[in-house]
């Protein structure tokens, strides 16, 4: 039976304990465990410091490199678009200063930039399906060629976004048909589907797409580093609309490719989902369409117009420094002289206009 001379000498016990741990902390063990600790603060603190040294290191390397592309950049672009012209198409949300880099690096190239589109929501917009299918079973009317029947809403959508953008008059290869021009009609004004930042007058020989992200590299790095379980599981109906956005990007792709004497798609860092990684995991469209990445930086920016280039001269590639890439950058091709030759048509033959221009590559 525990009585009061139990709990006395339990007591007694823990007090002794207590001072025994006292009486060590404060002299034997008092120098060793402070020595162990101010080791490890110091390993940690020249750790750290290595590390800075090294990101110091890192960071003045790339700001070299990113001096001497610039540097090299006018020349090395010279020339190899000369006197293409060139539509660029939005199907994601692109900052302005990007956009602004691209157009200027596509001038540097020779090219002009003959429309900038802006592919809206409204797309996509679900609540809107059935305004998309009876809007396109208008505009195939004006498309020549003309989808399959069982082509689907987002791909007539598409093959009449890349004639509108494409079609000359058969006779005028300088003046954008009058079809095309209904169709970007149809396609922007109340129905919204796009914006055009201004008129449309000429026809694209080839086209850019530009999807995201396309934000600064930090800035994306950024967004990467966010620990997986701080970010909120997309809902079913955000992953839908991903999805049908995301298809979207790879139809219009796929017809200014074939609209076209040839496209590029770019975005920013290589993410899953985006539509350069689908184009590139599709078997079909990754042998037809080219796909550039890291559009933030200014690798990504001169990358656009060499693998346009490129492309127009029948060379499919996917540039980046991601493994999925098959090179870094695209080769230095410069195109010969372009030749728009019209052609005599027979007004008693022609029913609808037809786009001229055929794919190079």
């Amino acid at each position: 039976m525990i009585d009061f001379r139990y709990h006395l000498v339990s007591l007694i016990s823990v007090f002794l304990a207590l001072a025994v741990g006292i009486a060590l902390g404060a002299g034997p063990l008092k120098e060793a465990i402070g020595d162990t600790l101010t080791g490890q603060v110091d390993q940690l603190r020249a750790e750290k410091d290595a590390l800075r040294a090294e990101l110091d290191v890192t960071a003045l390397d790339l700001q070299h490199a990113q001096a001497s592309l610039a540097s090299v950049a006018p020349a090395l672009l010279d020339g190899v678009l000369a006197e293409r012209r060139v539509a660029i198409v939005l199907v994601d949300e692109v900052p302005a200063e990007v956009l602004e880099q691209v157009v200027a690096r596509l001038a540097e190239a020779g090219a002009s930039v003959t429309a900038t589109v802006t592919v809206t929501e409204a797309w996509t917009d679900p609540e809107r399906r059935s305004f998309r299918q009876s809007l396109a079973g208008t505009l195939v009317t004006y498309l020549d060629p003309a989808p399959a029947q069982d082509a689907g809403t987002g791909t007539e959508l598409a093959e009449a976004l890349a004639q509108g953008l494409t079609t000359a008059v058969p006779e005028n290869p300088d003046a954008l048909s009058e079809n095309a021009a209904i169709v970007l009609d149809l396609l922007g004004g109340d129905a919204g589907l796009i914006t055009l930042a201004g008129d449309v007058t000429v026809p694209a020989d080839a086209v850019v797409v530009l999807s995201g992200p396309a934000g600064s590299l930090e800035a994306t790095t950024a967004a990467q580093d966010v620990a997986a379980e701080d970010l909120a599981e997309p809902t079913d109906e955000e992953a839908a609309l991903l999805a049908a956005r995301i298809d979207a990007g790879v139809q219009i792709a796929t017809a200014v490719q074939a609209r076209s004497t040839g496209a590029v798609v770019a975005g920013g860092a290589l993410t899953d989902p985006s539509v350069v990684l689908a184009l590139r995991q599709d078997e079909s469209a990754s042998i037809q369409v080219t796909t550039v990445e890291d559009l933030g930086t200014l690798a990504g920016q001169v990358a656009v117009p060499l693998a346009l280039a490129a492309r127009i001269s029948g060379t499919v590639g996917h540039y980046g420094a991601s493994p999925e890439a098959t090179s870094a950058m695209p080769p230095r091709v410069v195109l010969p002289p372009v030749e728009r030759v019209a052609v005599v048509v027979d007004p008693a033959t022609v029913t609808t206009d037809a786009p001229t221009a055929q794919p190079e590559g």
